[in-house]
């Protein structure tokens, strides 16, 4: 069996696994990156690693320093985790409207957790904002180090070095699509970029929710969105520095009434037990799978497990509140 050394070199090297229905309802093979497989549960494990190891390197934090980010709750989990063991502190700025379960996680896992009211972007206090200003104004003899995830290359150039030879290694080179959300747009702009260095013909496209603009942006090139998502941690209504440049090929809008049943489907007949982000990757990857015809390879990301999200995946009033499918096992009580 492998062996690790520590937190960081646990982070990667997860299995890539056959979605049963979804490949049955195409006639394609869809694979889903185990990415909760991660020590910290989440593919956003893999951005914090490559962050703080680029950030150790280049001598912006040493053991001691502090590291903040602003965060919906995963990137700020590995953060924290991974900061843990490399004996640095971590200090996260999150929107007041993610999971209950996350906020908990993060205070049991010792980081300093500042929950702030959801505004947009464009708003200076956003979370994001805030947490830029807050490292601003902190200082260390140790360093104090802004993570910065959505602008922070070092974030897409992790998938570059991890995610996407993984996949190529673990197809033999065999597959002609990939397609997830957009966050940070690290994961799809940097396992778009190494896989279109190996061969152009690869289609790369974006599963979008509602309320997000990057669907508008890649097939019209205008940033506009509409509607809502109870997505958490995905939906973008700007360019990041880790999406600018990027090959993507096309894009998917997915509602939640779509979502839902792809989600409820992987927890109640593939024994899947994930996050509403892993059920619009595999709905856009069945979208891809419909569009290119039968007989291809998709790759998508299985991000993080549905327990992060109970009080809400689960909530029968909050899903009829907003008129979304309940799982059927819940739907039949």
């Amino acid at each position: 069996m492998t062996r690790m050394s520590d937190f960081l070199s646990a982070v990667g090297g997860t299995p890539l696994m056959r979605l049963r229905l979804a490949s049955e309802q195409t006639g394609c093979e869809i694979w889903g990156k185990c990415e909760f497989m991660n020590p910290g549960g989440s593919v956003k494990d893999r951005a914090a690693r490559y962050m703080l190891e680029d950030a150790l390197a280049a001598g912006r934090i040493e053991p001691g320093g502090i590291v903040v980010e602003g965060t919906a709750g995963n990137t700020g989990i590995g953060l924290t985790l991974a900061g843990n063991s490399l004996g640095l502190k971590t200090i996260i700025v999150m929107p007041d409207t993610q999971s209950s379960e996350k906020m908990s996680a993060l205070r049991g896992m010792g980081a300093e957790l500042k929950a702030v009211p959801a505004v947009p972007y464009k708003n200076p206090d956003n979370y994001v904002h805030q947490a830029r200003r807050l490292a601003e104004s902190l200082s260390g003899d140790h360093g104090v180090f802004y993570a910065n995830q959505w602008d922070n290359l070092s974030n897409r150039e992790g998938h570059m070095r991890s995610t996407a030879p993984e996949i190529w290694e673990q197809l033999d080179g065999r597959l002609d699509g990939f397609t997830c959300a957009v966050g940070t747009g690290g994961t799809l702009a940097g396992v778009a970029m190494w896989l279109k260095e190996q061969r152009a013909d690869i289609v790369t496209a974006a599963a979008d929710p509602d309320g997000a603009g990057i669907y508008n942006w890649i097939k019209h090139g205008e940033m506009k969105s509409s509607g809502s998502s109870i997505t958490e941690g995905i939906g973008q209504n700007r360019v990041t520095g880790n999406l600018e440049g990027a090959p993507i090929d096309d894009a998917f809008n997915i509602p939640d009434t779509e979502l839902l049943p792809v989600l409820w489907d992987l927890i109640g007949r593939e024994g899947l037990y994930l996050g509403a982000s892993s059920g619009i990757n595999v709905a856009g990857a069945i979208r891809l799978a419909r569009q290119m015809g039968p007989g291809h390879t998709i790759v998508t990301v299985l991000c993080d497990s549905a327990s992060r999200y109970e009080s809400k995946l689960f909530n029968p009033a909050f899903l009829t509140e907003k008129g979304l499918p309940l799982p059927p096992w819940l739907d039949s009580n």
